[in-house]
């Protein structure tokens, strides 16, 4: 208890580790957001801004593609010209506003894709726009035409003239001479495309260092559930749904309020891995073949490895990543067993496959009562899952059943909300 009690978590170094898993829709963006964010900061520094302005910009450059959710939506942005850029901006705004720790920023990624228009996009409707939306703007742009497969000073004078030509009209011209005047030095393209960008990230100024209390970093959680689980109608309200389930069933079993808190954060996050895992393959309706479930078996190590890079969420990480581990060590990936098992993810595992199996999906209505006590009550008798939790689960099967239905019909309106447009405001500016 004494650990998670000292548990300390910076708000820096967990976004810039979670922005890296909003590029594993598509490998081709990778380290995408961070070097948008070393980019904009050298933009920002340049540009005179001061250090808390410049974390803002670091904050909403690390989130900016949050509105993000599809492989097709992912590609398009590699085009210069985006079509259609407002959407996946209003829609990340939307996702971010309400949450207390980011939502200063979250006009900034509502705006990062405002054009310049003589001058005109220095407002949003009657809003002014943050000066760090355009730097991200431009920042964004920049590393989009940035070729990762040729020199990077060879690229320097067609990038620089590419921007140029569109100063004014995309770009604030007086931010596209701030980058005409970093573009002289080599360094600047050297870190724009250093390929060790964690090292830049963590090494740079402009990294918040604020620690997060166990309230934010609920939020910061609860937030990237929705980045996991939106990107697909099958699974859109899967981590709320393990997230309650799991948090009352840890109280249930005589875990402490702040463990309690930690679990459900644990069940937020459980399923991050799955943002390396195909689309296609989430949305299967039927059984998934041996090569499908060999690539969906991976999610739990890509879990475990991006929860890794978090100093301070050691215990979650465990709770969350192996929820796939089974009691007779048959699980995976790691095939721990037994006491080396942590009760944690004993609790995950059962709150995981009880959510699994009552909720509804696209292609199928959720087991009844009868059949699910059934099914978890088996794997128990298989030993795959802890019989004490099990049996503390069934005792109180119709409560879980009951905050995990609750949750999931507000959150499945918020994921409605999002894709229908709900939230957008309908000032939307001429310039976009």
């Amino acid at each position: 208890m004494e650990m998670l009690s000292n548990m300390k978590v910076k708000l820096g170094a967990l976004l810039a580790t979670f922005s890296k898993t909003l590029d594993y829709v598509d490998r081709t963006l990778s380290n995408h957001h961070l070097r948008v964010a070393i980019i904009a900061d050298d933009i920002a520094k340049t540009s005179g801004l001061s250090r808390q302005v410049r974390r803002d910009i670091f904050v909403a450059a690390t989130l900016h593609d949050i509105g993000v959710f599809s492989l097709r939506e992912k590609l398009s942005l590699g085009d210069y010209d985006i079509k259609n850029p407002y959407e996946h901006a209003e829609k990340g705004y939307c996702m971010i506003k309400e949450f207390v720790v980011l939502n200063n920023v979250a006009p900034i990624v509502r705006h990062h894709h405002i054009r310049w228009d003589d001058g005109r996009g220095r407002y949003f409707g009657e809003e002014e726009v943050h000066q760090g939306a355009h730097i991200i703007h431009l920042a964004d742009r920049i590393e989009i035409l940035l070729d990762k497969g040729i020199g990077v000073l060879q690229q320097r004078d067609p990038i620089v003239k590419a921007i140029s030509s569109r100063a004014n009209t995309l770009f604030d011209p007086r931010l596209v001479e701030v980058f005409a005047d970093l573009s002289e030095k080599e360094c600047f393209w050297f870190d724009a495309s250093y390929s060790e960008v964690n090292e830049l990230i963590f090494n740079s100024e402009a990294i918040p260092e604020k620690e997060l209390n166990i309230d934010e970093l609920e939020e910061v959680a609860r937030l990237f559930s929705h980045v996991i689980d939106f990107r697909s109608v099958f699974t859109a309200v899967h981590s709320a749904g393990v997230s309650e389930v799991a948090s009352a069933l840890a109280r249930l079993v005589g875990f402490s309020s702040l463990e309690c808190r930690l679990v459900a954060i644990a069940g937020y996050l459980h399923d991050i891995g799955k943002l390396a895992v195909p689309t296609e393959i989430l949305e299967k309706p039927g059984k998934l073949d041996e090569a499908e479930m060999n690539i969906m078996k991976s999610h739990t190590y890509y879990s475990y490895t991006i929860l890794n890079l978090v100093k301070g969420l050691e215990t979650v990480n465990m709770w969350a990543s192996f929820h796939h581990e089974r009691m007779d060590g048959k699980g995976y990936p790691f095939h721990f067993k037994g006491d080396s098992l942590p009760i944690g993810s004993r609790i995950m595992a059962v709150a995981d496959v009880l959510t699994a199996i009552s909720e509804d999906r696209p292609y199928r209505k959720g087991m009844d009562k009868e059949t699910a006590l059934f099914v978890i009550q088996d794997l128990g008798s298989k030993n795959a899952l802890d019989r004490a939790i099990i049996k503390t689960a069934v005792a109180h099967f119709d409560y879980l059943d009951e905050v995990r239905h609750d949750v999931q019909v507000r959150v499945r309106q918020e994921y409605k909300n999002l894709k229908t447009g709900i939230c957008f405001s309908d000032n939307r500016p001429k310039n976009t």
